[in-house]
């Protein structure tokens, strides 16, 4: 569960969304192309 919380927390920042693909979580934000975060 700490990972998905911290999943969660890094959505909050402006321009990033949770996309969900082949099973894992993915955070991509738009305005910070090399900022990457996964779970799973």
């Amino acid at each position: 569960m700490k990972v998905r919380a911290s999943i969660r927390s890094l959505a909050t920042a402006p321009g990033s969304k949770v996309v969900r693909r082949r099973g894992h979580l993915y955070v991509i934000n738009k305005q910070n192309p090399r900022f990457k975060a996964r779970q799973g």
